[in-house]
């Protein structure tokens, strides 16, 4: 070996000089140098690959020394199993893996790794896909908090189908009607424009005739039409067609006849 000068970091040889602590000293090595001790190898998963890391490892232990580091990690992560037609790399991987593998005892289930070319080809399309996404986030968010916007429009629309719903299953109805007078000097055809008089959603007057009901007095029979949902003939009695106004011509009322339609 060269002798070591203790003002520079470097020997003769080119190797590091690593005991060289003096404060404030600075390597006195060209960039160029240390670059050129780097090592590098590539397409480690292709025959070629491998023929290289063979060449490199003969006569050697591991890959930077005597002893296991993280630039064999690197490797090793990169390799795949070789065969016995690479013996230096084969003795090489089964004493990185002899160290590794106590160090990660759970059960390995298997992983595929696609070469690095493929990986390459890949990102740009997923590149492009995350920018996609993250261009529709702005405009639509899946699981964001709902606001008061969205809360009244689904309450606006789930009204609008109970309506809707509502509307299909309402049913009609025909009802006869009996229409009595207080007595014989009522004018029928006053009482039966009393009648006709009230409108309402769901109702539909229709024919009418007098009936005879004794001592010179008639009753008014007069068909109506309902919709189920939009007419109680009850209410239609007792709050309209015997309460005033028309209560001056109208005694009572009561239902001759019901009938779904």
């Amino acid at each position: 070996m060269g002798h070591i000068n203790p003002d520079r970091c470097c020997n003769m040889s080119g190797f590091h000089n690593t005991t060289n602590t003096k404060p404030g000293f600075r390597c006195g090595c060209s960039s160029a140098s240390a670059v050129e001790m780097a090592i590098s190898f590539t397409d480690l998963h292709t025959e070629t690959g491998l023929r290289t890391l063979e060449e490199f490892l003969s006569g050697k232990t591991f890959i930077s020394g005597d002893e296991i580091s993280k630039d064999d990690v690197k490797v090793f992560a990169a390799v795949a199993k070789p065969g016995d037609v690479f013996p230096n790399v084969s003795r090489w991987y089964s004493s990185v893996s002899g160290v590794l593998s106590p160090r990660f005892p759970g059960e390995a289930l298997g992983v595929k790794i696609g070469s690095q070319a493929a990986v390459s080809a890949a990102a740009p399309s997923a590149d492009v896909s995350k920018e996609a996404a993250d261009g529709d986030d702005d405009d639509l968010d899946l699981f964001g908090d709902e606001t008061e916007e969205d809360k009244k429009a689904a309450e606006e629309r789930e009204v609008a189908v109970k309506a809707s719903s509502k509307k299909k299953e309402s049913g009609k109805s025909s009802v006869l009607l009996d229409v009595k007078p207080w007595d014989d000097e009522t004018d029928m055809k006053k009482l039966e424009e009393a009648v006709r008089s009230v409108e309402m959603p769901g109702l539909l007057w229709g024919a009418s005739k007098l009936v005879a009901v004794g001592y010179g007095i008639k009753k008014l029979q007069i068909m109506m039409t309902i919709v189920d949902d939009l007419v109680s003939v009850d209410s239609l009695i007792e709050e309209t067609l015997t309460q005033e106004p028309r209560n001056e011509y109208i005694q009572s009322c009561d239902i001759v006849a019901f009938n779904k339609i």
